[in-house]
């Protein structure tokens, strides 16, 4: 099956799409890759729906990307003797160690962390930003907060730290056992949640040991002001848009989003935008012009992928959104605006023989107007090198290994094929031409480009161009 569209869609699971029909469903509307939220989804649960992606793979034979999304630390204030509580702005209110229910005055702080780390002057965000304290005095048990706007505070509401830089990882104890089970079942990618610094990486690369690829996901102000390190040492980068507006003010966030967009382009790791991108559809069969301005934006800026998240997991039109989402992508990619726009953002190659390689195809295969460029890559790099090069053309990427596919699965533009390696140099030829031919992107005398490694099985050796004809291999251009 082969897409009409370069960007990627990641469509999350839940109670509307956890059955193996309704996920085929997803896959046969346009989603690429399958997110499963550790937030709500235990251990059995997880298991089975890996297990149903696959399955689904296998009836559709193409590689299909799985993404566990880590739930991340979650800061909670306590309960309430009555519940809830009305404030008002002006008064003063108290967040503490003291466990005793909370009253119109204070509440517990269960997170000694962040009794220790915020200063005067702070700001701290309860409840998603509705209710919005400042910090005028802290020793360390207590932090005593004039109320700046909001009224209502009640149990167990989350708290946003925007000025304040904890000394915790991204990794919760619920992390780490989340993780050791998602890696044991296989999947492609995980998602880290509140990354702060690039040192919050380091665990979790730990303890995947190259088992699945790592997402950032970028939701504080303290990961954007290192955001460059953090690319550095990340797979792929999420704009998680729903923190991150919480977090920073909204207005700032579309900035944020193109300046996160164009650095992980530059740097050639994939970049998915996220949150309430198509949200209205939760409960409506079609979306709000916005969103559709929403979802275009994002396509015409380059990103790698779109998420959909409660459109898909709890909505009543999951497939609808899916398509829809498909739909917008088709279309923006048609407008006569969309390869300028794109090839303005291109960044120069770096001075590496597989990156001068890349970009030599784009270019070679764009000026004769061939009918795809076809990469052959194991570990996935070279397919990750022609993405970032965004071509007008095709490209094919192949691979003998099935886990290098799924994971290139949620790339800009590559379509993946998982084929046996080549023998030698004219199988691979032979190979590139044949595949290109049954999967649609070219008749018989068409032409392709391909790049590979020479000798064959040498990871990280992208140094070969090879133009050929489909159908007739021996016929080189």
């Amino acid at each position: 099956m082969r897409r009409n569209r370069k960007v990627k869609i990641l469509a999350t699971l839940g109670p509307a799409s956890s059955d193996e029909a309704m996920i085929r469903r997803l896959f046969e509307a346009g989603a690429d890759v399958f997110r499963i939220n550790m937030s709500h989804a235990d251990h059995a649960l997880m298991r089975v729906l890996v297990g149903r992606i696959r399955d689904v793979e296998r009836q559709v034979g193409r590689p299909i990307g799985i993404l566990a999304d880590l739930q991340g630390p979650k800061l909670r204030v306590g309960k309430f003797a009555n519940g809830a509580e009305t404030l008002a702005p002006g008064q003063t209110f108290t967040l503490d160690d003291d466990p005793a229910p909370g009253t119109a005055a204070r509440v517990q702080l269960p997170h000694p962390e962040i009794l220790q780390s915020v200063q005067p002057g702070h700001r701290l965000l309860i409840d998603d930003g509705k209710l919005h304290l400042r910090a005028v005095e802290t020793d360390g048990r207590r932090i005593v907060c004039t109320v700046v706007s909001g009224t209502r505070i009640s149990d167990r509401k989350g708290v946003s730290l925007p000025d304040t830089d904890l000394p915790v990882g991204a990794l919760t104890e619920k992390d780490r056992r989340d993780l050791e089970a998602v890696l044991g079942e296989g999947v492609d990618w995980v998602a880290l949640s509140f990354i702060q610094r690039p040192e919050d990486l380091a665990e979790a690369r730990k303890i995947a040991r190259g088992r699945a690829s790592l997402l950032s996901k970028i939701e504080k102000p303290q990961a954007v002001t290192r955001l460059d390190e953090i690319i550095e040492l990340s797979d792929a980068l999420m704009v998680a848009r729903g923190d991150l507006g919480v977090e920073m003010p909204l207005e700032a966030v579309p900035g944020i989003q193109k300046r996160i967009t164009r650095a992980a382009r530059k740097a050639g790791k994939p970049v998915v935008v996220a949150t309430q991108m198509l949200e209205s559809m939760i409960s409506a069969p079609v979306p709000t012009r916005a969103e559709v301005s929403d979802v275009s934006i994002a396509v015409f800026e380059g990103a790698d992928a779109v998420m959909l998240s409660a459109e898909s997991a709890a909505g009543q039109y999951p497939v609808e959104a899916v398509a829809t989402m498909d739909s917008i992508a088709v279309q923006v990619e048609k407008d006569p605006l969309y390869p300028g726009i794109i090839n303005a953002q291109r960044s120069e190659p770096e001075a590496t023989g597989a990156d001068a390689i890349s970009a030599a195809a784009r270019q070679i295969g764009e000026t004769l107007k061939l009918s795809a460029i076809v990469t052959y890559t194991g570990s996935g790099a070279t397919g990750l090198r022609a993405a970032r090069e965004r071509p007008q053309l095709p490209i094919i990427a192949l691979s003998p290994v099935v886990e290098t596919a799924r994971r290139l699965s949620l790339v800009w533009g590559l379509h993946c094929v998982v084929t046996e390696d080549a023998t030698d140099l004219d199988d691979m030829v032979a190979r590139a031409c044949r595949i290109a031919h049954t999967e649609g992107f070219g008749r018989e005398g068409d032409r392709v480009i391909i790049s590979a490694g020479v000798p064959l099985r040498t990871p990280g050796s992208t140094n070969m161009l090879r133009i050929a004809y489909i159908g007739a291999e021996e016929q080189d251009g």
